[in-house]
């Protein structure tokens, strides 16, 4: 194969990639997320105080997904992953703080929940996240 095919091969298989790359830095980041989803925002869980304590858990949603999760007693980081109407939730390593039993089972079970969420809905200004359980958050009001 002489050098001039050669060459003009490589340019051919280089082009696509260079082409969106290129098209990726003009036009800028795809929205990674649906329309109307709750980024930047904090949303309380809507469920009474446990007895003994004042602490609902929270959801706070940054702007990309990221999220920290405040659970009954522990807390967790996580990623929200959106695609329409369903959602993901990926959570990472539970916080290690002495839980009462009764606590440290609402956080195992409302991580669970929250790991077995497919999809979501706003309901007015409340956040329903549906799967094995629909959990509702509403936001904070401080």
């Amino acid at each position: 194969m002489n050098c001039d095919v050669l060459r003009s091969r490589c340019a051919c298989a280089l082009a696509g990639p260079l082409f969106a790359l290129g098209l990726a830095i003009f036009v800028g980041p795809m929205p990674a997320h649906a329309e109307g989803f709750p980024f930047g925002h904090e949303l309380l869980l809507d469920a009474s105080p446990m007895r003994g304590s004042k602490k609902v858990p929270m959801l706070d949603i940054g702007d990309a997904g990221a999220a920290e999760i405040e659970l009954w007693c522990n807390s967790v980081k996580a990623q929200l992953v959106i695609a329409g109407a369903t959602i993901t939730i990926i959570t990472g390593e539970t916080s290690a703080r002495q839980c009462a039993p009764d606590r440290a089972r609402a956080d195992d079970d409302l991580l669970a929940a929250l790991n077995g969420v497919t999809n979501w809905r706003m309901e007015r200004s409340a956040l329903v996240l549906t799967g094995s359980r629909t959990l509702r958050f509403r936001p904070a009001s401080n």
